[in-house]
């Protein structure tokens, strides 16, 4: 009986430390002192894991998916950053996230606070690195953030995995001036990656910024960010289709000019390659000003594209509206678009801005202009010329054409690599069917998580 005794107790205590070493990076929480009841995620992730849709996960400071392992995303997971520890995920070189949810359950990043108590920067972010090439020098750099995580390589195929139909909230964190975390940055991710139907909203940053890379990427939502929508950097040459960018009028950063689009080739403006090239088609950029009488937009509202420090990203068949300046271009690329062999700006309207071409001195009126028309591009006076009130109604959106609108025609994919685009008839993101339904929230303030 003792002998018997013995060996249940050494059994005992086998798997008690079998259970410990699987548990090494998370805890069940039981505890009502903390954040609240779930699975506490801390440290490095150096095995494949599952995280469980029947679980809340709470992130605990920055979370990193290490070379070699994969995170599995359940859909319909809800995770909560905990806003005390800056939170964020790191997805390594090497490493993947398998973040596959569906219209009907979204995985869900948002803050930990209660509804009426999120802020911006409640929690870090998403980041995602990859070995796809970027114009740094030595091929390789380290992500903003004060991470240590390294991005870019050689290998413009590799595969960092899946996020689909994902929901980021409450974003971005402010290491020190231009040193940040965005709701998605991407470093160097490569075009084996699968990112589509991902809404970032209320970021405290940019919502999407990529470093280099070559993803690709399609259904990407922005909405009432404070600074950048959409950021491109360091030789990111991927393609993008589908995409809505909605600035709400007081969300803007607190110091320098938030921005539909801002590109650069990279921070020196260097002719270093590859060049920022990538291309985007359908995409539906609003500024903040619903009318051009609107008088509650923060100043710090800029541009609806800013492409400057010599990058030649690409724009087909989109909508810029409502914003204080519709385009701004500026360094040594600036007279290459819409040039033979350049980058271009072609078969997309402007409508309702205060003024559609920031001038500096590299381009007059009259070249601004003239590119413009050279691309087949149209100006509009009024927004609801091409959308309907709607699409500027903030918290419940529908960015959908009006009937009869000229959004509805004029779409151009000549030139454009077919085996990525779909060719379409309407312009910006839009047809007659709203993609955004039943994953997008346009009030996370306000939901009961």
């Amino acid at each position: 009986m003792k002998n018997n005794q013995y060996n249940l107790k050494q059994m005992a205590l086998v798997m008690a430390a079998l259970m410990l070493s699987f548990n090494s990076c998370k805890e069940k929480d039981e505890d009502d002192s903390k954040p609240g009841q779930g699975v506490r995620v801390s440290g490095n992730i150096t095995q494949n894991t599952t995280w469980r849709a029947q679980d809340t996960i709470y992130l605990n400071g920055y979370v990193y998916v290490k070379e070699g392992a994969t995170l599995t995303i359940e859909p319909g997971t809800l995770i909560k950053g905990i806003s005390d520890t800056k939170a964020a995920l790191i997805i390594e070189r090497g490493a993947r996230i398998m973040a596959e949810g569906t219209r009907q359950k979204p995985i869900v990043f948002t803050s930990d606070k209660p509804a009426g108590e999120r802020q911006p920067g409640d929690w870090a972010g998403i980041i995602i690195c990859g070995k796809a090439p970027i114009n740094q020098t030595g091929g390789q750099a380290e992500m903003e953030g004060g991470t240590g995580a390294m991005y870019g390589g050689n290998d413009p195929n590799d595969n960092s995995g899946v996020l689909k139909f994902v929901r980021i909230e409450f974003a971005g964190y402010e290491v020190s001036n231009g040193n940040e975390i965005n709701g998605l940055s991407m470093g160097g991710v490569g075009r084996g990656t699968t990112i589509q139907y991902v809404q970032v909203s209320f970021g405290r940053d940019d919502a999407f910024e990529w470093w280099g890379g070559t993803v690709d990427a399609k259904y990407l939502v922005s909405y009432r960010t404070g600074d950048d929508d959409f950021d491109t950097d360091n030789g990111f040459s991927g393609r993008i289709q589908f995409g809505l960018i909605i600035r709400g009028p007081q969300e803007a950063d607190k110091t320098d000019a938030s921005n539909g689009f801002e590109s650069d080739n990279d921070k020196d403006g260097t002719s270093n390659e590859p060049y920022t090239s990538a291309t985007f088609s359908n995409i539906t950029i609003l500024g903040p000003y619903a009318t051009p009488a609107q008088t509650d937009v923060n100043p710090n509202h800029q541009n609806g594209l800013r492409l400057r420090r010599n990058t030649r990203i690409n724009l087909h068949n989109s909508i810029i509206a409502g914003f204080k300046f519709g385009l701004r271009l500026e360094g040594p690329s600036a007279t290459l678009y819409n040039q033979a062999d350049g980058p271009a700006l072609k078969n997309n309207i402007m409508a309702g801005c205060l003024t559609n071409f920031r001038l500096n001195d590299v381009l007059s009126a009259d070249q601004f202009a003239q590119m413009w028309l050279d691309g087949n591009n149209i100006i509009l006076n009024n927004n609801n010329d091409v959308l309907p009130a709607s699409a500027w109604n903030w918290g419940n959106i529908n960015a959908l054409p009006t009937a009869g609108s000229i959004a509805l025609s004029g779409a151009n994919f000549t030139g454009l690599d077919m085996t990525f685009f779909e060719a379409v008839t309407f312009r910006g993101a839009f047809g007659t069917t709203d993609w955004t339904q039943g994953w997008c929230n346009w009030d996370p303030q306000n939901t009961q998580y």
